[in-house]
């Protein structure tokens, strides 16, 4: 049976612990409101795509290795290729970059800088009134085509994976400033 001395010792070790710890800065924060800076290379939940940089030839849907990226594509009056529709499924999208990475005109598709992409209903849902399985039916709140995957630098911004260029114009990372300051800080109390 422990001696009531020992569990004295180890109730003021616990104390002082939390008393190290009250007068530190704090290092989170009040999420959606607050929002920290993510890395510029983050492959954010969104896919960004420029028509007119497009050569249409379809290296984004093959490269894609769960299929969620589809082109209809045709010959215009000029003999070129032309994009009819493009359809990217977020919902099965992994972000692996691999779109981005084989574009032969290398700015033609984006990663998004975005990295929330939720929606609280799926009020679009097309399996929901006609009886269909989720599988037959997707949430087309989630299913991008065209338009909506059209540049808006405003509101959607570029992310900066296997695009160096867009890098330097990106916030710096908010999470490495705040643990540069909080390493520092116990460098000083000497608890590093």
């Amino acid at each position: 049976m422990p001696s009531l001395n020992n569990f004295g010792e180890g109730l003021l070790r616990g104390l002082k612990v939390t008393l190290n710890h009250i007068g530190r800065k704090w290092i989170t924060v009040q999420y959606p409101e607050q929002r920290l800076n993510m890395s510029r290379r983050i492959r954010g939940t969104d896919i960004i795509w420029d028509r007119e940089s497009c050569i249409s030839c379809r290296a984004c849907e093959r490269a894609c290795p769960v299929q969620c990226i589809s082109m209809a594509v045709s010959r215009g009056e000029d003999k070129k290729l032309k994009t009819d529709d493009i359809t990217v499924d977020l919902g099965l999208c992994i972000f692996c970059g691999l779109c981005i990475e084989s574009c032969p005109t290398g700015i033609s598709i984006y990663l998004g800088y975005n990295y929330t992409n939720t929606t609280h209903r799926c009020s679009t849902f097309s399996g929901a009134k006609t009886g269909n399985t989720p599988s037959d039916g997707r949430c087309r709140e989630i299913v991008r085509s065209n338009d909506e995957l059209l540049v808006d630098d405003a509101a959607r911004p570029r992310s900066g994976y296997y695009r160096p260029e867009i890098s330097s114009a990106l916030p710096p990372q908010t999470l490495l400033i705040d643990q540069t300051t909080y390493l520092e800080d116990l460098r000083k109390r000497g608890l590093k």
